[in-house]
């Protein structure tokens, strides 16, 4: 971004500490920065960085641009209704909290009758914390261009982005791309430790699985051909690959991981009901 707008973090855990340090490797200067943390130690992390910290939220809130709300799910309500009083008629509000929907932070900030529209529901993941994250996003129709491009650009500082249409989606979005490095770090862990049952030890099977894993998904990317056609150019009839495939179907690998996702977007859902009332 060639401009940064001031911007306050509500909540200073790990996914702040990615959006913050991104924004700081593209020059966002330090005064255009606030974070909101209550704990004491994670406030002094933040003071030592040179960003303005507070514990609570304040008639300074007011003067930035856009809020980011960091905190989880279960806090969400009580944190939002803490900040409502100091929210300006400009403000851009994204979210990156699990399954609380638009209709709801709407409501909170604003009320049923009139219900407030510059919201941003996003779902980043873990990998933002290395610069590799994909954030899927949605909105209300009302929200500007220039509003979807600064959400756009301020979440693009720690990964790809994707828009989908709704609440609806963004749970799919939660699904796959936001609980999905654990899926993959369970297939990692599955690699190292059968590596080493055959023998290899642990540092050669980590290292032969994060470069199996990264290559493999580095010549995906690349590719114009589907996983499936990629699939089978590594697979010979009768072969290694083969016998190993033919283990991961007669255990119906593909419906084990539509069953995994259909429970976390059901989550998502829950999520939105229990805590988003």
């Amino acid at each position: 971004m060639n401009t940064f707008p001031k911007i306050a973090v509500i909540g200073g855990g790990n996914m702040a500490n990615a959006l913050v340090t991104g924004w700081l490797k593209q020059n966002c200067p330090l005064a255009n920065l606030h974070v909101i943390e209550v704990y004491e130690a994670l406030r002094q992390q933040w003071s030592e960085r040179g960003v303005s910290v507070a514990a609570a939220p304040g008639a300074m809130l007011a003067d930035y641009d856009v809020w980011i709300y960091a905190v989880k799910p279960q806090q969400m309500r009580e944190v939002v209704l803490s900040t409502q009083p100091f929210l300006g008629k400009q403000t851009l509000v994204i979210s990156i909290a699990a399954g609380i929907s638009i209709a709801s932070l709407s409501t909170w900030l604003g009320s049923p009758e009139a219900p407030y529209s510059r919201i941003v529901r996003c779902m980043p993941n873990t990998p933002a914390l290395v610069a590799a994250g994909v954030t899927g996003m949605a909105c209300p129709q009302s929200l500007s261009q220039t509003e979807r491009d600064t959400a756009t650009n301020l979440l693009k500082a720690v990964g790809e982005v994707v828009w989908v249409n709704d609440d609806h989606a963004i749970d799919a979005v939660t699904a796959l791309s936001g609980s999905g490095p654990a899926y993959v770090f369970l297939f990692l862990e599955s690699l190292i430790s059968g590596a080493q049952s055959l023998g290899l030890t642990v540092e050669q099977s980590r290292l032969l699985a994060l470069a199996t894993l990264s290559g493999a998904t580095q010549l995906a990317a690349q590719s114009e051909d589907p996983p499936s056609v990629l699939r089978e150019r590594v697979t010979s009839k009768g072969g290694t690959t083969a016998a190993a495939l033919e283990v991961f179907n007669h255990h119906q690998l593909t419906h084990i991981v539509h069953q995994a996702m259909e429970a976390a977007a059901q989550r998502a859902a829950e999520l939105s009901k229990e805590f988003g009332a």
